[in-house]
């Protein structure tokens, strides 16, 4: 029964993957990561064709070799973080969850930054 969950966790991780390719602002490397950590689980045969995949599994070895994250995956985040925020703002919400979705928000940020590229 686990291994089917985490199978379905990575082929739905797997499916948002490849959707990022073409929603602007929707993370790809993430949900790759996620896929090959359930796949790893679940189906060594899937894991496998996602580590060799030419367009996601450079992705992966990065991350796993020098926990590079891309540069349009940064970009793509970081205007994804700010988008949220002001959305927030300008639905009224509270002052006080803004603020703390900001500082959450902008601890990521600088993190996701500060990762090689």
């Amino acid at each position: 029964m686990r291994r089917h969950a985490y199978r379905l966790v990575g082929l739905l991780a797997t499916a948002l993957a490849i959707a990022g390719l073409f929603v602007p602002l929707l993370p790809t490397t993430v949900f790759l990561l996620v896929a090959a950590w359930a796949f790893a689980r679940s189906s060594p045969r899937l894991e496998a064709w996602l580590r060799s995949h030419p367009r996601f599994g450079p992705l992966i070895h990065e991350w796993e070799a020098r926990g590079a994250v891309p540069r349009a995956a940064k970009v793509a985040a970081v205007a994804g973080m700010s988008l949220s925020l002001a959305v927030m703002w300008l639905l009224g919400v509270q002052p006080w969850l803004l603020a703390v979705a900001a500082v959450v928000m902008v601890a990521i940020a600088a993190w996701l930054i500060s990762r090689p590229v």
